[in-house]
């Protein structure tokens, strides 16, 4: 993120916001529920800019929590814009992107701002560093397929996300109980299919 002058991202979960509040965070996205109360924590941060966007962590409509909008995804990309225009204004900074858990919205906001600012990376790299952030990344497929498409990046996000689901399936059977649970199994099956795809092929 070195063109908008921010030299540590951070990806977490609510519970652990506090361990941030003294790491010198500038600048935060913050992804929650609609009917979720602010985390009062924010007034122990030293001053910073904050934006808090509020949509579910579901894929498919539920009945009172839809599927996130790519209205949603346009504030994320609005964010981006303003850390953009701001950068002239600061040496560095610190980006803390969170959601409830810090596994689905967040790694998902955060990679769209990463592929926003540097248009010109690589996509399977972009989620490399995400599972350096974020070991336990499970980034919201709709919110990828959203942001893949307004950034022109011709479906290679989405394509580099399934390549993630299908390392993160090898890596740790949590993953399928985890999202099974979270009826998102249209995503393990991402994951599973290309790794049977290159399977078929050794």
């Amino acid at each position: 993120m070195k063109p908008i002058a921010i030299t540590r991202l951070t990806i977490c979960g609510i519970d652990e916001l506090p361990t941030h509040r003294n790491h010198g965070v500038s600048h935060i996205l913050s992804v929650l529920d609609p009917d979720r109360e602010d985390p009062p924590i924010f007034g122990d941060f030293a001053p910073h800019e904050r934006t808090v966007l509020r949509f579910h962590d579901v894929i498919d409509d539920k009945e009172g929590r839809p599927a996130p909008t790519r209205q949603d995804v346009e504030a994320i990309l609005t964010f981006g814009e303003a850390l953009k225009a701001s950068h002239a204004d600061r040496r560095d900074g610190h980006l803390l992107v969170h959601c409830h858990m810090g596994v689905s919205r967040s790694t998902a906001a955060m990679i769209t701002l990463m592929a926003q600012i540097e248009p010109d990376r690589d996509e399977d790299s972009i989620f490399t560093t995400i599972r350096e952030m974020r070991p336990i990344a499970w980034p919201n497929s709709v919110m990828i397929a959203f942001a893949d498409d307004m950034l022109g990046r011709e479906g290679r996000l989405t394509a580099a996300l399934h390549r993630h689901y299908a390392i993160q399936l090898e890596r740790d059977d949590m993953f399928e109980r985890w999202m099974t649970e979270l009826e998102r199994a249209r995503e393990i099956e991402f994951g599973r299919a290309l790794a049977r795809q290159k399977a078929s092929t050794q």
